[in-house]
């Protein structure tokens, strides 16, 4: 797929710290309980670290206990997209993906009775994303 925002992997290496660029390029996953986001409740605008595109809004986080910034819904319809992720044999996941630069932000999971108005959790990894707070 072709994104709005395309870079060469060594513009990508430039830009983002070694751990920015194994989670967003890469596809990796900072361990639980130790992003700066998992626990925050400013209120704000979550931007994609890697193209700034707006991706979350603090109105939709939600505490989940999970060890991962967690929201019930993207700002905008068209600010993430998914894709089937296999990597983890007999644990099939959705993964979820910046629309605008297709970097890696985390997973989605449907239907663990949190009670949000979607019923689902975009499990988010906090180095994939920026916090802009409200003035």
């Amino acid at each position: 797929m072709a994104y709005k925002v395309e870079k060469s992997d060594d513009e990508w290496r430039a830009q983002l710290s070694d751990e920015e660029y194994r989670v967003l390029r890469q596809a990796g996953t900072e361990p639980a309980f130790t992003g700066e986001y998992t626990d925050t409740k400013t209120e704000g605008v979550y931007h994609c670290r890697a193209c700034g595109a707006e991706l979350f809004r603090s109105d939709t986080k939600f505490e989940s206990h999970c060890g991962w910034p967690s929201f019930f819904d993207p700002a905008d319809s068209d600010a993430v997209e998914t894709r089937p992720d296999d990597s983890l044999p007999g644990r099939p996941r959705t993964e979820v993906l910046c629309r605008t630069c297709g970097s890696h932000l985390g997973h989605v999971f449907a239907g663990e009775g949190y009670g949000t108005p979607t019923d689902l959790r975009y499990c988010i990894n906090s180095i994939a994303i920026r916090l802009d707070p409200a003035e």
